[in-house]
């Protein structure tokens, strides 16, 4: 029949439910509109893109909308008051309509053409569609040849709908525009954070689809989503997502529902590996914590120095909803390994207003406690506030603000008791925090090694990594037998500006601990640049347990490689004499270079092109002798440094 006389089964008075996302019957929608026989009827849906006449202001006593999840097109209606909003988890909105708390008397939905068998599929959108459908009294159809049949639980019976609306539209598309410089920092520091073989919930968003491409080196991760965009074609065809590591449904990328593209639309089509489910089971937190290593990135609008984060409304003005959310990070929170992540612009309003606030704004909603809240990232780096004292959040989130709103943050966490009145000033140099740097690797026993800058939150790893030094490591290091490090000190540390001032640690899981997030320290390499010279005066440290294991060759060397893109010259150090260990590192990694021995101590000096013309020497050398015919050049030996020598090669 035609959707004018579909709708005539409409009733006043009805609670009616509109069919999803890209997935709106707006036939349908259009057609109920200018049904004038109903009056007083109640409109109900989550997140919709098509059109939306219910909330127009010229039918106030026509329909009342309610917005389970608030989009653009119902926006200004709530905000006047013309339509109301349910804060809900999005996992439980499917148990309200079975209980009949949100009754549906009427479903409006999108549907594929039937198979031989008569089923039809609810396609891109099975979400809360199917329960709606099998709570609604009266279902109407809008049959698209253009909706893909998707697997999984998508799938509905023709005895179960009321009339059918052929319909030859194309589908509602979500277009991805290209993302900014600052979501790709975000998507850069985010995907630090994902390991090979993790499960990863991705939200809607431009932070989300600027991760993808870097996402390309990782391997065999998952999918388990209530959303998905057009960036897992790529993800699936490169075959970095193939769920073969998955805890439950491997092989399978999981999802409640699709917003993108036609591309999209037509690779999920009658693919098995796809599976559409309901979001009372996509986004049960229960099921999500099955998933051991599972990473859940959502966006915020705010996030108080505590780590209260508030995502569905501006102040008074409700402005989305809960969704999935909240759903996630607490599914996340669980996992064995998981990693629930907020990622968030540091400002808003062409910078002028920070994102990160001493204080949630006046009416501003909690959608995420602070005791969910593990990581926050910004395109200034990562917090982790997992297991975190508020003055270490204050301090975590402080460091990865935008730098203009860095003073006032900490003037106001002052004014709060969250940190110290003697607590240093964050860096102003704007830089980001250098997520480059951070990688893996193994030592020579096998044991793998996280590398990664240091933040003001490392106070309490530095602290311990101190104490657990024996008397000669401490006297090594500082030249005088120190019980203990000074708070100035500790905050001087790890407080850098990853520019002038820069210091690389090395970390260690507990090996009882997956994945874990209490990471120990085990190595610091560190400089400070005299800017008179451009060069820079470094350190090391090495934890007893895990010296001779050619850490401390690794640390200089990613020291080094960062210190020459900051186009520092090169390198200064004091080293204690009888410290042979740290003399050979130096002598390995950094000939030729200047030594001479002042009252006990090695005063080293060398410039990174000095060292590039010397290996390059060598590698002519090694190519005229391979050339020639010649017996390979025997490898110089490396002597330790000796007093008043020049070289150390």
């Amino acid at each position: 029949m035609t959707a004018a006389q579909a709708v005539q089964r409409v009733r006043s008075g009805d609670h009616v439910f509109i069919g999803s996302g890209c997935a709106e019957p707006q036939n349908l929608v259009r057609a109920l509109a200018e049904n004038e026989a109903v009056v007083e009827g109640e409109i109900l849906h989550i997140l919709t893109l098509g059109v939306a006449p219910y909330a127009d202001p010229r039918f106030p006593s026509r329909f009342r909308h309610n917005a389970l999840f608030i989009g653009a097109n119902v926006r200004d209606a709530v905000h006047a008051g013309l339509a109301d909003y349910t804060p809900v988890f999005l996992s439980e909105i499917p148990g309200l309509f079975r209980s009949g708390r949100l009754g549906v008397d009427a479903a409006l939905i999108t549907v594929s053409p039937p198979d031989r068998a008569g089923y039809v599929s609810l396609g891109i959108s099975v979400d809360v569609v199917k329960s709606a459908v099998a709570a609604a009294d009266v279902v109407l159809a809008e049959v698209n040849v253009a909706m893909p049949r998707t697997h999984g639980d998508s799938f509905v019976h023709l005895s179960e709908i009321d009339a059918f609306v052929q319909c030859d539209a194309p589908l509602l598309e979500l277009p991805q525009p290209a993302p900014d410089p600052v979501s790709q920092e975000i998507a850069r520091n985010v995907a630090t954070l994902i390991p090979d073989g993790a499960t990863l919930q991705l939200g809607i968003g431009e932070i989300p689809h600027a991760l993808i491409p870097f996402l390309a080196g990782k391997h065999d991760l998952g999918v388990h989503t209530e959303m998905l965009s057009d960036g897992i074609v790529d993800l699936v065809d490169g075959g970095v997502v193939t769920g073969r590591r998955k805890t439950i449904h491997q092989g399978k990328v999981v999802t409640s529902f699709c917003m993108g593209s036609r591309r999209l639309y037509d690779y999920v089509d009658d693919n098995p590996v796809f599976e559409f489910i309901g979001v009372d089971w996509v986004n049960d937190p229960f099921v999500i914590a099955r998933h051991d290593d599972m990473v859940a990135i959502n966006s915020a609008l705010q996030v108080d120095l505590t780590g209260q984060v508030c995502a569905d409304s501006v102040g008074h003005k409700f402005f989305s909803g809960i969704g999935g959310q909240a759903d996630f990070i607490r599914g996340a929170s669980r996992s064995r390994g998981g990693k629930p992540i907020i990622a968030i612009r540091s400002t808003a309003e062409d910078d002028a207003v920070s994102r990160i606030v001493p204080v949630l704004s006046e009416g501003a909603g909690i959608v995420t406690s602070r005791g969910d809240v593990h990581y926050v990232v910004t395109e200034y780096g990562v917090a982790n506030l997992y297991g975190r004292t508020v003055r270490e959040r204050t301090l975590a989130l402080i460091s990865i603000a935008h730098p203009s709103f860095r003073t006032e943050l900490l003037d106001a966490a002052k004014a709060r008791h969250y940190v110290l009145p003697s607590q240093l000033a964050m860096p102003a140099s704007g830089r980001p925090y250098p997520s480059e740097v951070v990688c893996e690797s193994a030592l020579k026993d096998g044991r793998r090694v996280l590398f990664r800058p240091l933040r003001p939150d490392d106070e309490r790893a530095l602290r311990d990594f101190f104490h657990s030094h024996s008397d000669e490591t401490v006297y090594l290091r500082y030249g005088t037998p120190l019980k203990r490090l000074a708070p100035k000190q500790v905050q001087h540390f790890v407080t850098l500006d990853y520019d002038q001032r820069m210091a690389i640690g090395a970390f260690v899981a507990p090996s009882d601990m997956h994945g874990s997030d209490l990471d120990r320290l085990i190595g610091i390499a560190r400089y400070d640049l005299e800017p008179s010279t451009n060069l820079a005066e470094c350190a090391f440290v090495i934890h007893d347990d895990f010296q001779g294991q050619g850490l401390g060759t690794q640390l200089l060397q990613k020291l080094m490689r960062y210190a020459r893109s900051r186009q520092i010259d090169g390198f200064t150090a004091q080293v204690l004499a009888r410290n042979v260990r740290m003399m050979r590192v130096f002598a390995k990694s950094c000939s030729p270079m200047t030594s001479r021995l002042v009252d006990g101590n090695y005063e080293l000096s060398f410039r990174f092109s000095q060292i590039d013309k010397a290996r390059r020497q060598e590698a002519r050398a090694a190519a005229s002798s391979s050339r020639s015919g010649g017996a390979p050049a025997a490898p110089t030996r490396t002597p330790d440094p000796s007093p008043g020598s020049s070289a150390a090669s």
